[in-house]
């Protein structure tokens, strides 16, 4: 394929690199003519293992070279990857400028050269930019001559090449089939999934990708300073962590829903922060997990409010499905919040209707709930009846299937996500979709 890549600073130099390696054509663009020489002399503008040696090779077969011209890249190629800067201003907002302006001169490039061409978004941008920039394409020539998407890179520095023929996964945000299909032939020598979703979303994964890796990174840090306090190595507890890919490292908790709650969770949580203050260690970032819980709770309970229902069924009481544990369940913090804006609730938990609480289970919830068994229903049917709105506070596959069958009109409000698809005839909605 015939490529060319605006933007030769760290993503732009490595990508141009590794495809020129794999037999595509490319042509490496920037405004700054040093790195434009660089690049035709095969050295590498920026420090990256491997990479002015894979520059030199390329350089001297003829599959790589560097210009100035944004014209000249354009009518040498049928693809344009855009991987320009977009650094911060003042207050954090990203600058866009650049991507901007690169996209108006490939539009102007485009329109001259009157022939199909594929522009590909590679710098990290907020969702909504793709179809900014598909805006300023358009303004030159007809929509039957471009067509876009984004494609996130997952590039570290130090391994950037081995990076990028070794991805976790390769993400094509399109919906245009043109644009799906080339990327795919781009890319066929990489390994991993590929995955094509809307541009929104792709956008989307990459600022939450890398924020997870911020998150990560201070949590552990965190750790390290508690452990250390205890008199105990951080890197060797968080070593024994990383080795849980069932629970720690894998899928499980890393879905948008529901606060989390239980006997557990919140109990250690708060025993670590507790000895954390009194050892007079700093952790912010541990401090601000019970807050955000919260809020959790406190924005399920306004979204319920703001409908105007004022008859409502909450499926699951207990802080998850097969349990009777009540304890801290955050159910009980949502429905104690509606009771208070005189909402009528109905319960249904078929854990908890068969069990016999007692113990600190049982003052848990008389304590916070003193009057739940009259609240409480024996069947979901009973649970609908008389009532305007389902909500959901944990995945059951009972829930899914009797709210499937619910009648017109009825509103679910979804904490757990059980529907990928919402059920017909239903007002649906969720609380992170």
């Amino acid at each position: 394929m015939r490529i060319s890549v605006f933007g030769l600073g760290y993503v732009g130099a490595v990508t141009a690199a590794c495809l020129a390696r794999e037999g595509h054509e490319v042509y490496g663009v920037d405004v700054n003519p040093e790195k434009v020489d660089l690049i035709n002399r095969g050295e590498s503008p920026i420090i990256e293992p491997g990479l002015n040696e894979l520059l030199r090779e390329n350089v001297q077969t003829g599959a790589i070279r560097a210009t100035t011209d944004f014209r000249e890249a354009v009518q040498h190629s049928d693809v344009s990857l855009v991987s320009v800067g977009t650094p911060p201003k003042w207050n954090g907002e990203p600058d866009l400028s650049y991507v901007f302006n690169v996209c108006r001169e490939i539009g102007l490039a485009i329109h001259a050269k009157n022939d199909s061409h594929l522009v590909v978004l590679r710098s990290t941008v907020p969702p909504g930019t793709l179809s900014k920039c598909r805006e300023l394409l358009l303004r030159y020539p007809n929509d039957k001559l471009v067509f876009t998407a984004f494609n996130p890179e997952f590039l570290r520095e130090g391994t950037a090449i081995r990076d990028f023929y070794e991805p976790p996964y390769t993400i094509i945000g399109t919906d245009d089939r043109r644009a799906e299909q080339m990327i795919k032939e781009m890319y066929a020598s990489v390994k991993g999934p590929m995955l094509t979703v809307k541009p929104e979303v792709a956008e989307m994964v990459k600022y939450v990708a890398n924020t997870w890796h911020s998150a990560k990174i201070g949590f552990a840090n965190e750790i390290g300073r508690i452990a250390k306090a205890f008199g105990v190595d951080g890197r060797e507890v968080m070593n024994i962590i990383v080795q849980d890919t069932k629970l720690n490292i894998s899928p499980v908790y890393m879905r948008p829903g529901f606060a989390f709650g239980g006997s557990c969770l919140p109990k250690d949580l708060g025993s670590l922060l507790y000895h954390a203050q009194s050892m007079n260690v700093t952790v912010p970032m541990l401090n601000a997990l019970r807050a955000s819980n919260e809020i959790q709770i406190e924005l399920a309970a306004q979204e319920i409010l703001n409908t105007g229902v004022r008859n409502i069924a909450v499926f699951g009481l207990a802080f998850k499905s097969g349990t009777d544990d009540l304890r801290e369940s955050p159910s009980i913090k949502l429905i104690k919040k509606l009771l208070g804006e005189g909402i009528r609730v109905k319960i249904y938990d078929r854990s908890v209707y068969q069990a016999r609480l007692m113990g600190t289970n049982l003052a848990y919830i008389r304590k916070n709930l003193p009057h739940f068994e009259e609240l409480l229903v024996a069947t979901p049917r009973l649970a609908l009846e008389e009532t305007e709105m389902a909500v959901i506070t944990y995945n059951d596959p009972e829930f899914s299937r009797v709210l499937s069958e619910a009648p017109d009109h009825f509103s679910v409000y979804d904490l757990a996500g059980i529907f990928n698809e919402p059920p017909r005839g239903v007002k649906y909605s969720g609380i992170a979709w």
